[in-house]
């Protein structure tokens, strides 16, 4: 395990717990990771009312975002930032988010000369597309390689994030992968009490999508597989959806009746959800990763999810892919592994082997190793310009 001691690492974030979605979790194991090995993080990121008060985050007032209430905004200035951050001292400011509290962050760091690194988490490409809002793609990306350039180091979390973020020129980028943890995310947890809750018997195949419920995600088309998965199988087949988010109504509605909504899920109740699943369905075409694949695979659960660059680079051979969209194509699948008990036996034991590989710990090491190298480079105070760069 690498040592950490002369390391103070300030976070500056727009999300991050309580708020629940892979981003904020990530962020929180990387605080944790980096005590653990002796050096000191300090989070600076948005209010909360669900937050309890910490010496070691600084929250920003900030308000809810009015296309998702359960997500906050924060826009403190420059001054304020800087103010913040040179209390702490920080010898690494990482920039995780890049609006609001990163777009001040990014500010100070670069007025105090700290050595700045930024992360990538959000395809604002897809985004764009789904929201029929592709006229902002060039704008936005002319924002984006301003922003993340102006960084000692960009870190995205696939190869294939990374290679798209370099065609569209975005420099000095680097891998930081994702890990999982396999004792909390494991077939043991699997709960016979759940699956009688969510009416599944020991023969049923239990199909699950845990995560966010919002419009990006593709929700959806994963119910209307499910639907025609059931109408193809009557009795065989329970879905169990875990999490909130502001399509929650909606995808209750329309729902089939197989189907069981356990809100938000954390704990013991997120480990046995995952482990009492029998296939993971992940239908998100604009997830840079997916944290959920790798927590469903170390679960023992085999993943079905949109033949996209990301998730191919995160299933490898040990998942299946289908074309983006195609619901029927979904439902083919499933119902396949309905009907082939042995071949979805494999694949859940190739799925939790897959996901035993993904080593937090060499993670977390590899990107030590990254903040020891620049903290020791001098960063060079720059102008700091609160315009975006010309066209």
């Amino acid at each position: 395990m690498i040592d950490l001691a002369r390391l103070r690492l300030a976070i500056c974030t727009d999300t991050y717990p309580p708020q629940v979605n892979g981003v904020a979790r990530t962020l929180a194991r990387l605080v944790e990771a980096v005590r653990q090995r002796g050096g000191k993080a300090q989070v600076f990121t948005v209010a909360d009312p669900e937050a309890v008060e910490a010496d070691d985050i600084v929250r920003f007032s900030s308000r809810p975002f009015w296309a998702y209430p359960q997500l906050q905004v924060a826009f403190p200035g420059a001054r304020a930032m800087t103010s913040a951050l040179r209390t702490f001292e920080p010898t690494v400011v990482h920039v995780a988010t890049e609006f609001g509290i990163g777009l001040a962050g990014r500010a100070a760091a670069r007025r105090m000369a700290v050595p700045l690194v930024t992360s990538y988490h959000t395809n604002f490409a897809a985004y764009a597309a789904h929201y029929q809002l592709g006229f902002l793609a060039s704008p936005g990306w002319q924002y984006l390689r301003w922003f993340h350039n102006g960084a000692m180091r960009t870190f995205c979390p696939t190869e294939a994030i990374r290679s798209d973020l370099r065609q569209r020129g975005i420099r000095r980028s680097r891998v930081w992968s994702r890990g999982v943890d396999s004792d909390r995310f494991s077939p043991v947890h699997r709960s016979s009490e759940l699956r009688e809750k969510i009416g599944a018997s020991d023969d049923s195949v239990v199909i699950s999508y845990i995560g966010r419920l919002a419009p990006e995600k593709g929700i959806p088309m994963a119910l209307e597989a499910m639907r025609l998965t059931a109408l193809a199988r009557p009795g065989r087949v329970r879905f169990l959806i875990g999490g909130d988010g502001p399509i929650e109504g909606a995808l209750r509605e329309r729902a089939p009746s197989e189907a069981t909504f356990l809100g938000r899920l954390e704990g013991a109740a997120l480990s046995a959800a995952f482990a009492s699943s029998d296939l993971f369905v992940f239908p998100s075409t604009t997830d840079t990763f997916g944290n959920v694949m790798l927590e469903a695979m170390a679960s023992g659960v085999p993943v079905v999810g949109a033949d996209v660059p990301p998730t191919r680079e995160v299933l490898g051979t040990d998942g299946w892919l289908i074309e983006p969209g195609n619901a029927p194509a979904m439902a083919r699948q499933l119902i396949h592994l309905v009907d082939h008990p042995d071949e979805l036996a494999l694949m859940k034991r190739r799925a939790r082997e897959r996901a035993m590989q993904q080593s937090w710990d060499q993670i977390w090491d590899r990107l030590g190793s990254e903040y020891l190298a620049l903290q020791a480079r001098p960063a060079h105070p720059q102008s700091i310009l609160h315009t975006l760069p010309s066209t």
